[in-house]
């Protein structure tokens, strides 16, 4: 990682807590669930983003698969042609610092040779086995997500969350990632059923005994939709709402399409929580 990363990695975790921090979504991708196909060329990509820096996030997560449950996987080849130019476009142009959404550390490592200073790993160093050494020799920070292949109703999904957290930072650990680099996700819709949803948005303050900030993306997902009449999870009220529940339950992060709004509701609700009393 070169020092001007490098600083920007620093500058980016040092801002965690201190106030809410939203990373937009840029997604390369012809299938992702809710914006596939609307920012696959350069032009596109670099407009969207810039958008969104002017809007007010912290970090925008760029990524060339989609991830979404059910989506078919591509190749590193397929997923690298997808973000390379894009990618290097990006951090050329843009102040706002870049994370990557791979689970596939050759992904990783040439995002982070071309700018990133986050790797966003939706299967928590988990799936390659070459991504803890990856993230570690990079030098950048890392999200690690909850993930399960399939959903499992009996399950109590924060026993099972907190079990995997345990795997990944043994991880990242033995691979000599410290642990103020790492941010954990408990991956809501991923391998959840609604109610579990739900139970991680109840009990998030359980994963305060990690020691890491925690990140949440709840953004557009289907189960808002379980949660009202008006089957809102297309609706930006249903997402804004969870963030501000999430925030309120000790998540720092929040990973959002829809930054404008988000960054709003957010700053009007820490400066409720953080205004003096009396």
């Amino acid at each position: 990682m070169r020092a001007e990363q490098r600083a920007r990695r620093d500058a980016f975790l040092a801002r965690i807590g201190t106030r809410p921090i939203v990373m937009g979504i840029l997604n390369l991708t012809p299938d992702s669930f809710s914006d596939g196909g609307r920012y696959v060329t350069a032009e596109a990509a670099l407009s969207h983003a810039k958008k969104m820096a002017a809007q007010g996030c912290d970090i925008i997560d760029v990524g060339g698969e989609s991830t979404r449950p059910g989506a078919s996987p591509i190749s590193e080849n397929e997923e690298l042609e997808r973000i390379e130019h894009i990618f290097a476009e990006l951090a050329n142009k843009l102040e706002v610092p870049l994370s990557i959404d791979t689970y596939k550390s050759k992904i990783a490592a040439r995002a982070v040779e071309l700018g990133s200073i986050l790797i966003n790993d939706v299967w928590g160093l988990q799936s390659d086995p070459a991504m803890a050494e990856t993230v570690a020799a990079t030098e950048a920070a890392v999200a690690i997500m909850h993930n399960r292949t399939e959903k499992d109703a009996a399950i109590d999904i924060m026993t099972d969350i907190k079990k995997f957290f345990s795997r990944s930072l043994a991880l990242a650990e033995a691979a000599g990632i410290p642990r103020s680099r790492i941010i954990v996700d408990p991956g809501i819709a991923f391998g959840k059923t609604a109610r579990q949803n739900l139970e991680i948005l109840r009990r998030l303050t359980e994963l305060s005994e990690f020691g890491c900030p925690i990140l949440i993306g709840t953004s557009r997902k289907a189960f808002l939709g379980s949660l009202s009449e008006a089957k809102i999870e297309a609706q930006l009220i249903g997402t804004i709402a969870t963030t501000l529940a999430a925030y309120a339950a000790g998540a720092a992060l929040f990973r959002v399409h829809d930054v404008a709004e988000q960054v709003a509701a957010l700053k009007v609700f820490h400066t409720i929580r953080s205004a003096p009393i009396g």
